[in-house]
């Protein structure tokens, strides 16, 4: 007896993109049409853009983690795990399990949208000891981090402990490093209120980077205004500068300086996930090499998107390909359902088309940059433009609800400073948030499969 089995499309994670594409596939798919699976860790949906304000204390966790079961109309299978590998021959996704069991799940159409990992370089003592900002979790643990270190401080009386614990370095220039320097910095700014036994003025934060200007796509004027706004509270803002080497309680600068300190936050920048280096694809400037239909050249039913693909920039043309930004990726993963649906249906695919709609840095408090299609503006207006963005750009009216409540409560009632207990045991570091040493290398994807195929067979 002949088992027709309905075409199974497999989209890989769960940011901006991977959810708007399955959305669109969920409403336009005609029952029985085809099997949808989403492979993510967490069932929700992060707004990465607000990751700054949760290390900050003016947003819950909760708030902007957007669950994915929350609709009724949701049927999807999710399979809890992380993508480690692909086999493009077989049309296997290899999947590593929240429980550590590998599962090789097959595949007609396959949508690639696993995003980016941390970048960072060969430094001595930089994998050991810095913190990210890239996960839910590792913005809730420099929250505790940072507290803690006010807490050892406080606790002290060595005068070189004191100044090693309230100092702390951000490396990264760009939209994360830049917002999350400046939203806790206020943070220890209130906190040490709290605090009778400090000197508010042994505290220092110090941004670095290496390029001259501080966010070169905000334009000259904008960056300086930002620059301005940082210096003015006190930040140590350096450019030109990076890290030459990194120890448990000091960072030394390429300048020579040498910086005492138990906190090094690194987020200079982001490449694509090492998932699209488990199989042979050609590559654009560290990501993932599509058509502007977003289909992978030479790999048949695979389609990329977001911050792990190089999707060309129609609207800017030349060799310009689209940023690693939410407004993108949102529309990128609409757009790739339809291709999706044309393909599974045999009609034509169109290429994707979106002219940037401009940037926003919220800078905390009354501050901020934006420049909305073009139009630049500091302060107050840029807050309001800055947060109304955000906020119109959460999923849910449950998630635009809380925010909105913990905007207005931190407004209100301020902050009690509250760890939550992540200091307990060892210090966490990049790796132990972002697994980046769970993928498998091509010839380790293949032996998976074939090995996994030949135990079915017998």
């Amino acid at each position: 007896m002949n088992t027709v089995t309905r075409p199974r499309i497999l989209v890989v994670g769960a940011g901006f993109a991977g959810v708007e594409c399955v959305r669109h596939l969920e409403r336009e798919l005609a029952p029985g049409e085809a099997d949808v699976t989403l492979v993510t860790p967490y069932s929700y949906q992060l707004y990465l853009p607000l990751l700054p304000q949760v290390a900050s204390g003016v947003l819950t966790p909760q708030s902007i983690a957007v669950s994915l079961r929350r609709s009724r109309k949701y049927r999807t299978r999710i399979i809890p795990g992380g993508a480690i590998g692909v086999d493009p021959e077989a049309k296997v996704c290899v999947v590593r399990t929240i429980t550590d069991e590998i599962v090789n799940e097959p595949y007609d159409y396959l949508v690639l949208t696993p995003g980016s990992v941390t970048r960072t370089f060969d430094i001595p003592g930089l994998a050991e000891h810095a913190i990210g900002m890239k996960t839910l979790a590792e913005a809730a643990y420099i929250r505790d981090h940072v507290i803690a270190q006010l807490d050892l401080a406080d606790a002290s009386d060595d005068p070189a402990e004191r100044e090693a614990r309230l100092q702390f370095v951000v490396v990264g220039g760009g939209y994360a490093g830049t917002e999350t320097a400046a939203c806790l910095q206020r943070l220890t700014h209130a906190a040490v209120k709290r605090y009778p036994r400090l000197d508010p003025g042994l505290i220092k934060w110090h941004l670095i980077d290496i390029a001259p200007k501080l966010m070169p796509e905000l334009g000259d004027r904008l960056g300086r205004s930002a620059l301005e706004i940082l210096r003015d509270r006190g930040i140590d803002v350096s450019l030109g500068v990076s890290v030459e080497k990194v120890t448990e309680d000091q960072v030394t600068f390429t300048d020579g300086r040498v910086i005492p300190t138990h906190t090094l936050i690194w987020t200079a920048g982001v490449v694509g996930s090492p998932l699209i280096d488990t199989f042979g694809a050609e590559k654009v400037r560290g990501r993932l090499k599509t058509t502007a239909e977003m289909t992978v050249p030479g790999q048949d039913g695979m389609f990329a998107l977001g911050d792990a693909a190089a999707v060309p920039d129609l609207a800017k043309g030349g060799d310009a390909v689209c940023p690693p930004t939410a407004q993108h990726a949102m529309r990128q993963g609409k757009k790739v359902a339809e291709n999706v649906l044309a393909s599974l249906r045999g009609e034509p695919l169109q290429p994707y088309v979106h002219k940037d709609l401009g940037l926003v840095v919220d800078l905390g408090g009354k501050d901020a940059v934006s420049k909305p299609l073009g139009i630049e503006l500091r302060g107050i207006l840029a807050q309001l433009v800055a947060r109304g963005y955000h906020w119109s750009a959460l999923r849910t009216n449950v998630a635009k609800a809380r925010v909105l409540v913990n905007w207005l409560l931190n407004a209100v009632a301020g902050d009690d400073f509250v760890r939550t207990g992540f200091q307990r045991g060892r210090p966490a570091r990049l790796k132990d948030f972002e697994y980046t040493d769970a993928y498998l290398t091509p010839d380790q994807v293949r032996a998976e499969v074939r090995e996994s195929r030949a135990a079915q067979r017998s």
